[in-house]
């Protein structure tokens, strides 16, 4: 479990540098934006999964610590992994129909720009909070070796 969060970032890392645009850099802009779509029709569901399963671990181990009186049922990791969550409903889940929506004319209170921009942060959002859950359990994957 240790290693996951490293996994995750790398996956993230990867969709953000490299999947996503090189769409753009070969296809047409709508062609490309329905491949960019299919890919964060993918990620969201895994980053759900990932997301849940390192929330779990992470309120196991501080259900335990408090347990021992070393501190409380929540910890910084949880609510790094709520974060993550949180950005994964917001940014996929919620934002992204209302894309669609505003791309097909169906004008709401923002634009496709201002939604997409909002939802390009939020997966920024992500990926930092990943990377520090992944820097914070890497002196615990080093001290193992």
């Amino acid at each position: 479990m240790a290693l996951l969060p490293a996994l995750w970032a790398g996956v993230l890392l990867c969709v953000a540098g490299l999947a996503t645009p090189a769409p753009f850099a070969v296809l047409d802009k709508a062609a490309a934006g329905q491949v960019v779509g299919h890919i964060f029709a993918r990620e969201a569901p895994l980053s759900l999964l990932l997301g849940m399963a390192l929330l779990l671990a992470a309120r196991r181990s501080a259900l335990a610590r408090a347990v021992w009186g070393q501190g409380s049922q929540f910890s910084l990791d949880m609510g790094l992994a709520l974060g993550t969550l949180v950005c994964t409903v917001l940014g996929y889940y919620v934002l992204q129909p209302m894309m669609e929506l505003a791309r097909q004319g169906q004008q709401g209170a923002l634009s496709f720009g201002q939604l997409h921009g909002l939802s390009f942060s939020l997966f920024g959002l992500k990926i930092v909070l990943v990377l520090v859950l992944a820097w914070r359990v890497g002196p615990v994957v080093a001290s193992r070796s």
